[in-house]
């Protein structure tokens, strides 16, 4: 049991698949419990990491865009804004080491859906913002980079 709360404070994204695929390991066994409700719940709760997770990334990366393609609209809040949303993903990655393969994984979606965003709140043109995200992951998080 000390080894599986290591693990659960180590990485909890980890711990709830790990510990989801335990209870579905458990089906058919003779017992009260709910093994498959039981095992979805858990694993449910990962899940709810990573969509915090691209929240927060889509965020950033909308509030990059914007900061990199309208310098005389830039301002303190989205400053703050892009400091925190680096912050919580560095929560989030911290309490959870393994999903920073989902958060690469998932930047180009991320990005797209950010890039679309970015259009409609400064009412360029989507052609405005590359089409493609170019910026290192290490970039992305270092909180005190900004595009120029």
């Amino acid at each position: 049991m000390a080894t599986a709360k290591r693990f659960y404070d180590a990485d909890f994204y980890a711990w709830t698949q790990d510990q989801a695929a335990l209870l579905r390991d458990m089906r058919g066994v003779n017992t009260s419990l709910d093994v498959e409700y039981l095992a979805e719940e858990v694993a449910g709760m990962g899940r709810a990491e990573r969509r915090a997770m691209a929240g927060h990334a889509a965020t950033l990366l909308m509030h990059l865009l914007k900061w990199a393609h309208q310098p005389d609209r830039r301002s303190p809040s989205w400053r703050v804004t892009i400091r925190e949303s680096r912050r919580q993903i560095g929560r989030l990655l911290d309490d959870s080491p393994s999903l920073r393969g989902a958060f690469e994984a998932g930047l180009p979606e991320w990005y797209a859906d950010a890039r679309e965003d970015a259009a409609d709140e400064t009412g360029l043109p989507p052609e405005t913002f590359p089409a493609v995200m170019a910026l290192p992951v290490d970039r992305l998080l270092d909180c005190d980079w900004l595009p120029e």
